[in-house]
C-alpha cells in the first residue's frame, strides 16, 4: 500500500520508533494520528514535523484500556476523514528478571500493553479498515518474539502472541482488501528501558558494546515493508543473524543468547 495520502494511526507516536514512523510517514504525504500517553512527547513530535505538523492529529491514549481505544477510531475519523492503517507500535519490555522473581502486576501490565493493546487497536479499527479501498495492519512484534531472551520472558511471549495474532490476521484477511506485515525489529536505540521504568546496568567504561540501530533507520525499513505489502520483516542485522540460526538450531540459538544476555539487567 502506498502511503502517500494515506491516514495512519501510530502508537507510541511520542519517541522512539514511533516519532520516527510518524515524521517519515508526513514526509512519503500521509496525514498521522499519533497515540501516546504522553502529552509532552506528543507535541514534541509535532514540533519537529515543522509545516508539516498540520497533518498530525494528536491523541492521548492508553492503548491498555480497552475503553479508551473503543473510542479512539471515531476521534481520528472526525480529525481526518478516514484511516487507512494502523502501525501497533507501543510496547514495553519488563524488568530483566526470572519468570520465577517476576510479579503477577508486571506480567499483567506487559501482556495488557504488549498484546491486549494491540488487539484492542485491531478490533476497533478493522471494521472500519475493511471500508476502505486498501488498509493496512502493522504489528510491532520483536525478535523476542521468535528467540527466548532470558530474563524476558514474558515479553517475548507477549510479542510471540502478536506474531501469531498477525498471522492469524494474515490468513483471515487475504481475500479482503486489509493487509498485514509483522515487523521483528532486533536491539534500536530508543527509550524504551525509561518508558517501561527499566534500569539497566552500564556498560564499565571501555567494555564492548553490540551496535544498535537508529531509530529512524527502522522506520524507514518498516515502512518500507508496509509499502511492498511483505508479509514479515526482519528489522536489524542482529534480527536477521537470529532468525537464520534460530530456523537452523533453536537449541545453539538460546544457548548463544543465553551467553550473550549474562550480566545484563
Amino acid at each position: 500500500m502506498k502511503l502517500n495520502s494515506k491516514i495512519i494511526v501510530v502508537t507510541g507516536a511520542g519517541s522512539g520508533m514511533g516519532r520516527q514512523l510518524s515524521l517519515q510517514l508526513l514526509r512519503k504525504g500521509a496525514r498521522v494520528a499519533m497515540a501516546d500517553i504522553r502529552q509532552e512527547n506528543l507535541e514534541e513530535t509535532r514540533s519537529l514535523a515543522g509545516k508539516d505538523g498540520e497533518k498530525l492529529s494528536l491523541h492521548l491514549v492508553d492503548i491498555s484500556k480497552k475503553e479508551q481505544v473503543e473510542q479512539f477510531p471515531s476521534q481520528v475519523i472526525e480529525a481526518h476523514g478516514n484511516v487507512d492503517g494502523i502501525i501497533n507500535n507501543a510496547g514495553i519490555i519488563q524488568p530483566f528478571i526470572h519468570v520465577n522473581e517476576l510479579d503477577y502486576e508486571k506480567i499483567d501490565r506487559i501482556m495488557q500493553i504488549n498484546f491486549y493493546g494491540a488487539l484492542y487497536m485491531i478490533k476497533a479499527f478493522l471494521p472500519h479498515l475493511l471500508q476502505r479501498p486498501e488498509a493496512h495492519i502493522a504489528n510491532v512484534s520483536s525478535m523476542g518474539g521468535f528467540i527466548p531472551f532470558p530474563g524476558q520472558t514474558i515479553y517475548g511471549a507477549s510479542k510471540a502472541a502478536v506474531k501469531l495474532l498477525s498471522e492469524g490476521l494474515y490468513a483471515e484477511l487475504k481475500n479482503t482488501n486489509v493487509r498485514v506485515t509483522v515487523i521483528h525489529p532486533g536491539a534500536v536505540n530508543t527509550n524504551i528501558s525509561e518508558n517501561s521504568g527499566v534500569k539497566l546496568n552500564i556498560p564499565a567504561e571501555g567494555a564492548k558494546i553490540p551496535p544498535m540501530l537508529q531509530p529512524d533507520k527502522a522506520a524507514e525499513i518498516m515502512l518500507d515493508a508496509i509499502e511492498k505489502n511483505k508479509f514479515r520483516v526482519m528489522v536489524g542485522k542482529d534480527a536477521r543473524m537470529l532468525d537464520i540460526l534460530y530456523r537452523f538450531n533453536p537449541r545453539r540459538a538460546v544457548d548463544l543468547i543465553t551467553k550473550k544476555m549474562s550480566g545484563l539487567g
